[in-house]
């Protein structure tokens, strides 16, 4: 149930955007050199690493590493980077990655690949059973302003209590926390 709402939604989501998609895409190639997806390892069910694509918002040059962990994060975003992150708009891309099956509306987050304590403690968890997801129960409790331990005891919690109510309730909150621009970091 949950994989064919997953599929209905994404496809339908995908056609209701696929001009504002282009639009983003040609002013993400227009404000900066590089492509306009950015493709990122990330870990997905069980662990299985996957290419999650989303809107580019920092340089090519950037390491490849979660942002908070960046010197200065904010020399590295792209003229229209900064838009694309409060807004939200650079996630809609993962559309495909719902679309494929890598990942699902709701979930907890996928992990960089480079994530070690937060893969680590997911795994403890048994979280990583879990098909990541677009939104989750940590992002709509706090977003990027989690701690780790914090992230994932909220992933627990996701894993213990999750049904379609639950997915259903985390996605009106999500639409309007990303409306009220909260707890985004960068």
């Amino acid at each position: 149930m949950k994989r064919l709402f997953d599929l209905l939604a994404a496809l339908l989501a995908s056609l209701v955007l696929l001009i504002p998609l282009a639009v983003l895409a040609v002013l993400v190639r227009a404000t900066s050199k590089g492509p306009a997806l950015y493709w990122s390892d990330r870990v997905g069910q069980h662990n299985r690493i996957f290419k999650m694509p989303k809107f580019r918002t920092m340089r090519v040059d950037t390491p490849a590493v979660a942002t908070h962990l960046l010197q200065d994060p904010d020399t590295y975003l792209t003229p229209i980077g900064p838009f694309l992150r409060k807004s939200s708009l650079d996630e809609l891309p993962q559309l495909w990655s719902i679309l494929k099956g890598d990942m699902s509306l709701v979930g907890p987050r996928p992990a960089l690949f480079n994530q070690d304590d937060l893969i680590a403690l997911r795994t403890q968890h048994g979280v990583h059973e879990l098909v990541p997801g677009l939104t989750g129960w940590a992002q709509i409790n706090g977003r990027d302003e989690l701690p780790i331990p914090v992230k994932v005891k909220l992933d627990v919690e996701y894993l213990q209590r999750r049904s379609m109510a639950l997915d259903l309730k985390i996605l009106v909150r999500t639409a309007l926390s990303v409306l009220r621009r909260d707890g985004i970091a960068h």
